[in-house]
């Protein structure tokens, strides 16, 4: 039997060249059969948010995939340019709203840097804020965990990893006064010390938090059905990993080993010990077992915080830099005006640039920030780790199935809230 190869196409009307090549492909596509375009998304439960994917398929197999992303457009970037520093800080939480405190502080460590006091912050202040961010990473990871595995069909997992996130909410709420959005830190320290019996809670937290890891892992890892899903299936090579910008879980679960904390570390990192997990394969499954090694780390780091912890003050001791105690505004005249400036002009930064990136939850989140001095800056460009690791959507998902792509889109695990900023 002749294949296709084989089939000799021929113009009886004797047309031109051209003409001939266009009836054939068109033979061709009537016996290969014409491919289907179609939009997943962007209101899709797997799609993690309004994202729109726009496939094409050859049955049931993937030969082209777009990214279109722009659905949840809010112009951050462009609104921190009308306020002054402190202002913006509420804006940041609605990045990464999985981990608004990791994004506060990641903020608050960029202007810190421009201002010059990155430097002078209290080790307390320090302490807290690597607290903050570690509770923000597990929080996330538990999120993102939980809808990878509903999403592949285990259910059970969603509902271990939610009852963990609800105890963490509970401390941050206990800390920040809200569970969601925080704004907790401000620039030059935070907007308040840890509260009575929280570090003892926090303790209580962490001993029952493994208990939960082992729980969800004898749950997935060997689980045959999670396994033949993950296993091969969206393998990113180190190369690509590299070309494509990649950063946190994503890149790591490629067999590179890079994380800010280590690689250029901030706050009090480089003081506290913890591994930085990396996968050999790069697939789906790698990046799951990368994600459950992380949250251990954190909970590693945790522990350290909260048995170095220092006394003292969680606010750099400059009026000009930080709102005055409210005593000291009501009884003192300079004071008085330190925070009518602050309320009303801002924070005076110098002229200048700076760049700043901070390991988050999905990678990392960089704040570029451009000043001409005052109280607001000139320009401010935010690097979201979610939409730089979308990129590469459209160069791993040619040749997997149909079905592949939702497990391909947990094991991301992306925020659409920081990818449309």
């Amino acid at each position: 039997m002749a294949t296709v190869q084989d089939i000799e196409f021929k113009d009886p009307a004797g047309r031109p060249a051209e003409f001939q090549a266009a009836s054939d492909q068109n033979e061709l596509a009537d016996i290969h059969g014409e491919k289907l375009v179609l939009n997943m998304g962007p209101s899709h439960p797997a799609t993690h948010g309004v994202l729109r994917i726009i496939l094409e398929l050859d049955g049931e197999i993937i030969t082209k995939a777009t990214p279109d992303v722009g659905y949840l457009h809010r112009g951050d970037e462009k609104i921190a340019e009308n306020m002054t520093y402190t202002q913006f800080i509420p804006y940041t939480d609605r990045l990464d709203y999985l981990a608004p405190l990791a994004n506060n502080v990641a903020y608050a460590l960029a202007v810190e840097k421009l201002m010059g006091i990155d430097k002078q912050l209290p080790p307390r202040c320090q302490y807290i804020r690597v607290i903050c961010c570690e509770l923000a990473r597990i929080s996330a990871h538990l999120l993102g965990l939980g809808a990878f595995a509903m999403d592949v069909g285990a259910i059970t997992v969603f509902l271990h990893t939610f009852t963990e996130r609800e105890k963490i909410y509970n401390l941050i709420e206990s800390l920040t006064g809200a569970r969601f959005t925080t704004t907790y830190t401000r620039i030059g320290g935070l907007s308040r010390d840890l509260p009575p019996g929280w570090v003892e809670q926090c303790r209580q937290f962490l001993k029952e938090v493994v208990i939960n890891f082992d729980e969800s892992e004898t749950l997935l890892t060997r689980n045959r059905i999670f396994v033949d899903r993950t296993k091969d299936v969206g393998v990113i090579p180190r190369d690509a990993a590299i070309d494509y910008g990649l950063t946190g879980p994503n890149l790591r679960g490629s067999g590179i080993e890079y994380d800010l904390r280590k690689a250029h570390p901030y706050l009090v990192y480089d003081q506290l010990k913890f591994d930085v997990p990396a996968g050999s394969v790069g697939d789906c499954y790698d990046r799951y077992l990368v994600r459950m090694e992380e949250m251990r780390q954190s909970v590693r780091i945790l522990h350290q915080c909260l048995d170095q912890i220092p006394g003292g003050p969680v606010n750099i001791p400059d009026g000009k830099t930080v709102l005055p105690p409210k005593d000291k505004v009501l009884t003192s005249m300079e004071e008085l005006i330190h925070q009518f400036i602050l309320v009303t002009q801002g924070v005076n930064a110098p002229p200048g640039e700076i760049y700043f990136g901070a390991e988050n939850p999905k990678g990392e989140l960089g704040f570029y920030i451009n000043s001409k001095g005052g109280g607001a800056p000139h320009r401010l460009k935010i690097r979201a780790p979610s939409f730089v690791n979308l990129s590469i959507l459209s160069y791993m998902m040619p040749g997997h199935m149909m079905s592949d792509t939702v497990a391909i889109l947990g094991s991301l695990d992306f925020v659409m809230g920081e990818c449309d900023r």
